[in-house]
């Protein structure tokens, strides 16, 4: 199998190390807008190189791995679609739900396969909290509550063109949050605080941000978000229900500490960010996708799934905005719409 791989930044260099490994990979095909980095990281790889986007679909490849600046992804997950190619893309599909829709159109269209790189769906803590929600362990479920917080705030540059907040960050937690209790949100209210460092009121971002979710079968949900937790970078999910309670991450390097006199003490080396705490859900994911272009597994997050997360995003923003709260019917492309 000779897979293309188009952006070879941090994320990049991490998908195309392990292809690079994959015994059922036989070669890959690296392209970046900086072609020097393409170049030093084939190297190193023993792969090859090539000028451009125009050379991966040229050249003769099996599959397209994405991982450029978001503002590319739904022209090339198109093209991609018409060349009649497989394509695994870091979310999101777009930035807006106009360039969502058109991408998903023209794949189902195309009747190909486009997986979205929502790694927590391949985390060994979420699958266990899945399993036991699926199982009925914790009875009816009452309360979720879930928080990404970042250790350092991304570079000014990337604020404007990141989606913001609750699209660029929570998103994971409103996909995971689906995924997990097998329920769609009904209803937002948000709020966000800009009140840290100028950049973030700049770019019409915010640095902290507040969600309260009502799912389909009354289940309550908050998801919070922070750019600058000096702690460490810290990700959980709790979920109480009638009968138990779990949580995920929550381990010796969950940055964290007890103010009781018998809680466990703050950890020696806490987690630092999210490629760290996630890298083996994205060796996971990439595994997935050759087994999908094999045809030996299903698609585990097709580009409908990155919609509905994109959709509670979405809402929030509105909510943010707006100062009120958002039933998620306002926004377009709910779980029965037809693009094709």
């Amino acid at each position: 199998m000779r897979i293309g791989v188009i952006g070879t930044g941090r994320i990049g260099t991490i998908h195309a190390n392990t292809l690079s490994r994959h015994r059922d990979v036989g070669s890959l095909i690296l392209t970046d807008a900086d072609p020097a980095r393409a170049q030093d990281l084939a190297h190193r790889l023993g792969e090859t190189a090539a000028p451009g986007v125009e050379e991966i679909f040229r050249w003769g490849v099996d599959a397209v791995v994405i991982t450029t600046a978001t503002s590319a992804h739904a022209e090339l997950i198109g093209r991609a679609a018409r060349s009649g190619l497989p394509v695994f893309c870091e979310k999101p599909i777009a930035l807006d739900l106009p360039g969502t829709l058109s991408a998903i159109a023209e794949v189902e269209t195309a009747g190909t396969v486009l997986q979205m790189g929502f790694q927590r769906r391949f985390d060994t803590g979420y699958a266990g909290a899945r399993e036991a929600v699926r199982a009925g362990r914790l009875g009816r479920l009452h309360t979720v509550r879930a928080l990404t917080s970042d250790q350092a705030p991304p570079p000014a540059a990337w604020l404007p063109v990141s989606g913001g907040l609750y699209r660029d960050t929570l998103i994971h937690d409103f996909d995971v949050l689906r995924w997990v209790t097998g329920r769609e949100v009904t209803d937002v209210y948000a709020t966000g605080s800009d009140a840290g460092p100028a950049m973030f009121r700049e770019a019409g971002d915010v640095d902290t941000g507040a969600a309260l979710l009502t799912l389909d079968d009354g289940t309550l949900a908050t998801v919070t978000g922070a750019r600058m937790n000096g702690a460490g970078y810290d990700v959980r999910m709790e979920l109480a229900g009638e009968r138990d309670q779990i949580v995920v991450g929550l381990d010796d390097r969950t940055p964290i500490a007890s103010t009781e006199p018998t809680g466990p003490p703050a950890a020696d080396k806490p987690w630092a960010g999210f490629l760290e705490r996630f890298g083996p859900a994205y060796e996971a994911e990439l595994n997935a996708f050759v087994e999908v272009v094999r045809g030996e597994r299903a698609n585990p997050c097709d580009g409908r799934e990155a919609l509905q997360a994109l959709r509670v995003a979405e809402a929030c923003e509105v909510s943010r905005r707006e100062r009120r709260p958002v039933r998620l019917a306002e926004i377009p492309g709910g779980p029965a719409a037809t693009f094709a």
